[in-house]
């Protein structure tokens, strides 16, 4: 049994292809594929797959496969990332005439013969089976994770995790964490991309293990400098290095720019969850020339509750305190009847559940971790001086109004089963943005990334390989470069565990229209309805 697909991982093959003209056709689905042998479903563990490519000139209707030396290197260089390589062999197809139409569909036949009949039917495949995720108990650990401090300024040292260096000419790809959690929760990104990319994660300052590790605000009174948690922050004066310290959205976007031009030096692309996604996005607004690509995964489109002093100087003046050291008295009874709540490791697995659509995500990591964090002496003020800060210099709206203008390209993979970020914000997203694709996951939550890694990570993959061969391979999910300005929706399945997985992924194109979406949200709910009605 043969399985074909396309924008595979790269221990996926190229294999088989011969580069014979097999037949002539105005649909690349019609053509005769009966250069492919039998081969076993299985290699260490893994699914065996099939990539291929359709090979055309352009405004021709003359299409053929083809598995020459250039064509092998081409794809599957370029998906390894072998940047060099993948350039010059690029160049060389675009010399020779040649475009790439990836199709992204997969099929499973037993023989040459039903290989053929799917191919001269015509029909659309709508199922696409794509790699799992590394598989320690195969052999296959992914790429190893390395944990890093980086001083941006006195006492505040920013904690990161990193993996692939050793891909050297690959593209740097950045990931921002959303609230309460840090860079361990993109694990399976730094695992499973870092065998592609040169791949960074960060802990915003206030937040996992960025927190500081002095007490910016020590009392007088040295008997009380070694209280409870409640005491940090709480002190009778600000340390010098602490003066202008609040950990808002403000001073997260400059954290970033900082640690893109002194650790990883040249421009990334940038992904962000939740407020990772509002900040990566606020970033890319703000720094185009630092940004490649922004990925948002179901980010949140607004964050601050008091009004920013730059943007409305006369209501911020009606605020004397906006998140700074040291944290008023008044403020320290709020922040306790607040923390004993969100720090109960009851409420953190509740918090949880509510996030992840699919309650048979193992999330043990993430929980140990984050009650790991809560523990911390500086947590509870952390989270005061947050949830007191003020607003950025510029909303999520405008931020992505500067984007468009700036030309820089983004990218949205929405979890649909989201409690918090409803679909509706991506939709919104998408209309101000027509251009960006729009892929939505069911069933997925709050944190896809970590839900559903292996199609977050093909999506991400993907994206990223579509920019970099500048539209060359087109883009996850899709049969041809026309696809890109109509909806599609496919059922991808993957391997966990041994068992198969599905989930429905929806593209959105660029003639998405708000109101259609809206009214078709309608008309199915209300004919689930009438389906009830009538079976009682």
């Amino acid at each position: 049994m043969e399985i074909l697909s396309c924008h595979s991982a790269p221990c996926c093959h190229v294999a088989n292809l011969r580069g014979k003209l097999h037949g002539k056709s105005s649909s690349p689905r019609q053509l005769k594929l009966s250069a492919v042998r039998k081969r076993g479903v299985w290699e260490h563990g893994q699914p065996k797959i099939l990539m291929f490519a359709i090979l055309h000139p352009p405004n021709s209707k003359l299409g053929y496969l083809m598995n020459s030396n250039l064509g092998h290197c081409c794809l599957n260089d370029l998906y390894r990332n072998r940047a060099s390589q993948s350039c010059y062999n690029l160049k060389r197809l675009r010399n020779s005439n040649l475009r790439v139409f990836a199709s992204h569909d997969s099929y499973v036949v037993d023989d040459e013969e039903g290989l053929r009949s799917v191919a001269e039917s015509g029909e659309q495949a709508t199922k696409v089976l794509i790699p799992g995720l590394p598989d320690e108990s195969n052999g296959d650990g992914g790429a190893c994770i390395s944990s890093c401090f980086w001083e941006w300024k006195p006492k505040l040292n920013v904690y990161y995790e990193k993996s692939g260096s050793e891909n050297v000419n690959s593209p740097p790809v950045l990931f921002l964490p959303g609230f309460g959690v840090g860079s361990f929760h993109y694990e399976k990104q730094l695992k499973d991309l870092g065998r592609d990319f040169r791949v960074w994660a960060v802990d915003f300052l206030g937040q996992g293990m960025s927190l500081p590790s002095e007490n910016p605000t020590p009392f007088k009174n040295t008997g009380n400098s070694d209280g409870g948690n409640s005491v940090w922050g709480f002190g009778d004066k600000t340390e010098p290095w602490a003066n202008e310290l609040v950990y808002s959205i403000d001073l997260w976007q400059d954290q970033v720019r900082y640690f893109i031009e002194e650790v990883i030096k040249e421009p990334v692309y940038i992904v962000g969850n939740s407020l990772g996604g509002y900040v990566a996005l606020y970033f890319a607004a703000c720094n185009p020339q630092l940004v490649k690509g922004v990925t948002l995964l179901n980010a949140t489109p607004f964050w601050g509750l008091l009004p920013n002093p730059i943007r409305s100087p006369r209501l911020a003046r009606m605020f004397p305190w906006a998140g700074t050291f040291p944290l008023p008295a008044s403020v320290r009874k709020l922040t306790e009847v607040v923390w004993q709540k969100v720090s109960d490791p009851r409420s953190i697995a509740e918090v949880l559940k509510q996030v992840y659509a699919d309650h048979s995500t193992k999330v043990d990591k993430v929980f140990s971790r984050i009650v790991e964090t809560v523990q911390h002496p500086a947590a509870a003020a952390s989270l005061a001086s947050i949830m007191f800060a003020p607003q950025g210099q510029i909303s999520f709206k405008e931020a992505l109004l500067r984007c468009q203008v700036s030309n820089v390209p983004v990218c949205l993979i929405y979890g649909k089963e989201d409690p918090w970020v409803k679909p509706v914000w991506g939709f919104q997203v998408k209309r101000q943005l027509p251009d960006a694709p729009y892929f939505e996951i069911s069933p997925a939550g709050h944190c896809p990334h970590d839900e559903v890694p292996e199609v977050v990570n093909y999506l991400l993959r993907g994206w990223i390989i579509n920019l970099e061969s500048q539209g060359f391979v087109a883009l996850p999910l899709l049969d041809n470069p026309e696809s890109i300005h109509y909806d599609i929706s496919r059922d991808v399945e993957f391997l966990r565990e041994g068992s198969r997985r599905s989930v429905k992924v929806r593209f959105f194109g660029s003639r998405f229209s708000l109101w259609n979406r809206i009214s078709s949200h309608i008309a199915t709910h209300f004919e689930g309805l009438r389906i009830k009605l009538n079976s009682k």
